[in-house]
């Protein structure tokens, strides 16, 4: 069968961005994001790329994301960012030899009732600002006092998590990462400060450890920027294709509504693809998509199945040319800021219907 929608995964720009993260913090290890599907590139080939290309750890949102790597026979070193809510959760990251991030004295009771044998390794993550995870900075001690009373328990290091990495004039940064700094003065352990935005503009944050995300992936965490500003390649490629073509008359109406008339005498396209497949029906008329290399703008409301386009700068437009939505030509952040959201978002929102391709294994 032919796909409407295809995701096309260049696992070589992946691996050029691990380089790119390297080269912008080259004293720091890496601990990849690849939770949320790899943010919905596919975490099973992106995670398989990722340790074929040395990356030092990955991260996931929770056990079952951990647990799909595992079965995968992912061996790298896999830390759960929202740590463990359950015993048996516990037990399974226990016998994974997962890496657990503890952000609350309830998980730490939680760890303490498995076997006093069970051998558990440990992130600690301390808030340094941002109010949605995390002890209390003055908490490190009673923290240490716990590792004290497990012998078993393996340290891997503190964690924090940046809320306004992506404003670099916004004083918060420097505040968050010089009270992560102070409490931690002479206590025993790595650091991990930076996400994408925290390891590009803010090199105090780029510590022991660093966590990028969305730069991994070729887009930029930083507003006002693409990711190839940052020397960084889309690893994705969406593309639909035109299923029609059609010409209309000046005044007359395209799509649910009637939102959108025609100026003039011209041709529209039909793609197929719409907001059942994650494209945002909040596109507004205008939003840049590419046919044979140029740039066409949507018209009419985005719909389920289908998006309309004002074919006049592609005169030669026909039915089964490839439609790009985001990819090498035009940045997924462009999309996501006619869309009124982030690349993120973008990314994570695709659905089971857009059939997934990989090149560069």
């Amino acid at each position: 069968m032919i796909p409407r929608v295809t995701a096309t995964v260049d696992l070589a720009a992946i691996r050029h961005n691990l380089g790119q993260v390297r080269r912008c913090a080259p004293r720091s290890r890496v601990m990849a994001a690849v939770k949320a599907d790899a943010y919905g590139h596919g975490a099973v080939p992106v995670a398989r790329a990722l340790e074929d290309a040395g990356v030092d750890a990955l991260a996931v949102a929770c056990i079952e994301e951990a647990a799909q790597l595992r079965e995968a026979h992912i061996r790298a070193p896999i830390a759960i960012l929202e740590g463990v809510i359950a015993g048996e959760e516990a037990s399974l990251a226990a016998y994974e030899r997962l890496e657990i991030v503890v952000h609350d004295f309830w998980q730490v009771e939680l760890l303490e009732s498995l076997p006093s044998a069970a051998s558990v390794g440990l992130w600690f993550k301390l808030d340094s600002g941002m109010h949605r995870l995390g002890f209390p900075l003055d908490a490190v001690p009673l923290l240490l006092d716990v590792l004290k009373r497990r012998p078993n328990w393996r340290l891997r290091g503190w964690m924090t998590h940046l809320a306004c990495a992506d404003e670099p004039e916004n004083p918060m940064t420097a505040q968050q990462i010089a009270a992560f700094e102070r409490v931690l003065d002479g206590v025993p352990g790595e650091r991990s400060i930076a996400n994408s935005a925290g390891l590009i503009a803010w090199p105090q944050a780029r510590t022991n450890w660093v966590r990028p995300g969305l730069m991994l992936y070729g887009a930029s965490p930083l507003p006002g920027k693409v990711g190839a500003d940052l020397g960084l390649q889309p690893a994705m490629r969406l593309e639909s294709r035109l299923i029609a073509v059609r010409e209309y008359e000046a005044g007359a109406p395209v799509g649910y509504g009637a939102a959108y008339r025609c100026p003039e005498r011209m041709r529209v396209g039909v793609a197929a693809v719409g907001y059942a497949d994650g494209v945002h029906r909040s596109l507004r008329f205008g939003t840049p998509l590419v046919i044979r290399g140029r740039r066409v703008p949507l018209v009419g409301r985005v719909s389920m199945d289908m998006i309309t386009l004002d074919l006049r700068a592609v005169p030669d437009a026909a039915v089964g040319d490839p439609v790009l939505l985001w990819g090498e030509g035009l940045p997924a952040e462009q999309l996501a800021e006619c869309a009124g959201t982030l690349a993120y978002e973008l990314f994570c929102g695709l659905t089971q219907r857009v059939r997934f391709r990989y090149v560069n294994a």
